[in-house]
Parts: C-alpha cells; structure tokens; sequence
C-alpha cells in the first residue's frame, strides 16, 4: 500500500519554478532513495511535502488524504516527521528539551529514544550546541522519532560526518527498517545507502528521470544520472 505519493509535482519559489514533474511513490514499511546531483530537486521535493514552498502543484497524498491545500503543521500532525539538511537542533536549549520540545504521544518516548542513542542520554542536560557533528545528527533523528511519525524523512542523512559516525547512523536506520519504520531518505554515499533502501528515485532538474528497485539502479544509470 502506497503511503506517501507524488504525481507530477511542480514547485515554485516565487516566480521560478524548481519542480517540473516528480513522480514519487513510498510503501508502508519501505526505505525509499531521493537520489540526484546537487542542485537537481531532491530538497525541493521534501519541502513540497511539507508545503514548505511558496506554490506546488500536481498530486500530493499521504496515508491517502491530499496535502496540497493544508498547511504544514496540518501535514506534520499526520505523521511526517522531518531530519532536516544541517541538523538545525535547537541550539541553547539541552537534548532532553530538543527531544520533548515536539514529542507526540506514542511508542518513542525518551526511554527507547535514549535506547536507540546511548550517547544522547549520556548528554542529555548539555546544550545541543555543545555536541559534536554526529552527535547532532543522532539528536535531530531522535527529535523527529519524538513525534511518532509514520514516515520518516532525512535529508542528506549522513553529510559531513567521519566514517565511524556514519556507520552509527546506518546502523540506527538498518534497525528502524527492520522494525517497519517506513523511510524517505536523501543521501549521496551509494556504497552505504542502497543495502538499506528498497526503491529508489531519481531526479535531473527537478524531475523524475528514473524510478524503481535499488537492485535494478545498475553502474550506467549511475554514471548517467549520479556521476560528477
């Protein structure tokens, strides 16, 4: 069953038009790859989910209700939980109130968050400015885990962060697949992505060029789409 689906989006910022025609289809319990060059839509397309933009058309439905005329916080109430580009934790304030700032009823509370993130509980009254790179990460995850979403979306889940780091966040979302997290995610390391994704889609200037199974993006569609 289709949790998340787009059919020809179109975005705008302005008057300039970002998003010329994405197609997007997410499944409950799936990782799906938003994958692209810079600049080609991939951060685009999640903040037209959200309604993040100043103007979006096309089809946009989650869990089967149409988004495109509700405002964002409406679209985030229904169970769309975002890891933002750049972290963007809330800076002065400690890790225990970024991660209860947005909390939500439901099965991630702080217990299981401090479970999944043994270092987010061992740091949970420092402020959020006081952590390192990956330990941010690991708090904007936690934080939007903290609303209980029924999908999951990272935007560049693992940018900037040394390998053993990287690592730990992949471990985190290899075990957040296994449990039926469904998953929307933009990340550039294909070595370390596809082994957990099942789907992937890709974008070239704002639209979907190429979509289907990760076992099927062979080495020539990556050269052709993905190569610098």
């Amino acid at each position: 069953m289709s949790l998340l689906s787009l059919s020809g989006v179109k975005a705008f910022y302005g008057p300039s038009q970002v998003l010329f025609g994405v197609d997007l289809d997410a499944g409950e319990g799936q990782v799906v790859a938003l994958l692209g060059r810079n600049g080609m839509g991939k951060t685009t397309t999640i903040r037209a989910i959200l309604g993040l933009t100043g103007r979006r058309d096309g089809e946009i439905s989650f869990a089967g209700m149409p988004l495109r005329k509700l405002k964002s916080y409406q679209i985030a109430r229904l169970g769309l939980g975002l890891v933002p580009e750049g972290r963007r934790c809330f800076a002065t304030l400690t890790v225990a109130e970024n991660l209860t700032v947005a909390a939500r009823p439901g099965a991630w509370a702080l217990p299981r968050i401090y479970e999944l993130f043994p270092r987010l509980a061992e740091r949970k009254g420092q402020p959020a400015r006081t952590l390192s790179g990956g330990e941010q990460q690991m708090l904007a995850i936690g934080r939007a885990l903290a609303t209980n979403p029924k999908l999951l979306m990272l935007d560049e889940a693992t940018e900037g962060l040394a390998p053993v780091l990287r690592q730990e966040i992949w471990a985190v979302i290899t075990r957040l697949k296994r449990e039926g997290q469904s998953i929307l995610i933009v990340d550039k390391i294909l070595a370390e992505l596809l082994p957990v994704t099942d789907s992937c889609v890709i974008l070239e200037r704002g639209r979907t060029v190429w979509a289907g199974e990760a076992g099927a993006l062979t080495s020539e569609l990556q050269e052709r789409y993905l190569g610098v």
